[in-house]
């Protein structure tokens, strides 16, 4: 594979959202970088490109990731990028800010929802019907709803679209009541299923590959941080609370 055809793939697998300071629209260099990205990399869009913390540097960026580019348009440098005064992850901050406004753009009506009487908090949860701790984590949905966490359910089958686990999810989707067949299905228990529209279930299998989540459970928080694995629902409440606090902060 050559380092055009990595690098490209890298980008394919996320959405877009802007990083640090725009430079105006104006700025040549800006304009020779953005062309040269729409030349070389088209599935990422010389739109991408915006100013970055660094001068001499853009940011590129689509989802969760996140790299940077020299003015000159010869370097291309991706890792993260760490404010050392105030001891900041700035490229984990923008891959916050971009699952966010993934999961943001996915409405209820998309997702499998689990809601508690009195919302307090609402988490996007990448689940597969058949992974251990994912089962585990919804074995103990009451306790999570007791803890006021809303759950919005998308279905990611980890095996991709051959997978035993995504014909699964597809009919959890098409069955009339999608939390009941979800529960079952994590039973390994029947339920019953009608024919449907599916491609909801590929539209929840990119957005998790968007948000960079690499197993499951993936649990994406009110502040867009990413947590892969299971998490108790007391620990779980506690974790949201934080992120609540230093919101308001």
């Amino acid at each position: 594979m050559s380092r055009t055809t990595s690098v490209s793939y890298s980008f394919l697998i996320i959405a877009s959202m802007v990083s640090g300071p725009v430079f105006a629209a104006e700025d040549p260099a800006l304009e020779e970088v953005r062309n040269k990205i729409d030349a070389m990399f088209p599935e990422i869009g010389g739109e991408n490109v915006n100013g970055s913390p660094v001068d001499g540097w853009y940011t590129i960026q689509k989802g969760s990731i996140v790299a940077y580019i020299s003015a000159d348009g010869r370097y291309l440098l991706q890792g993260d990028m760490i404010d050392l005064d105030q001891q900041t992850n700035l490229s984990e901050q923008a891959r916050s800010q971009s699952r966010l406004k993934l999961i943001s753009s996915v409405s209820d009506d998309e997702v499998i929802l689990f809601s508690p009487a009195d919302v307090k908090h609402s988490i996007t949860v990448f689940t597969d019907v058949e992974c251990t701790y994912c089962r585990k984590l919804h074995s103990q949905i009451d306790d999570y709803l007791a803890e006021g966490i809303e759950i919005r359910y998308m279905l990611y089958p980890r095996g991709g679209p051959a997978s035993s686990s995504w014909s699964t999810s597809e009919n959890v989707w098409c069955a009339r009541d999608r939390n009941s067949a979800l529960t079952a299905a994590k039973l390994s228990r029947d339920f019953e299923s009608r024919k449907c529209d599916k491609s909801m279930i590929s539209m929840h299998y990119k957005t998790g590959q968007n948000v960079g989540l690499s197993g499951t459970p993936a649990i994406v928080l009110e502040d867009g941080t990413l947590l892969s694995g299971y998490l108790p629902p007391a620990a779980l409440a506690a974790r949201l609370q934080q992120v609540q606090q230093s919101a308001a902060n």
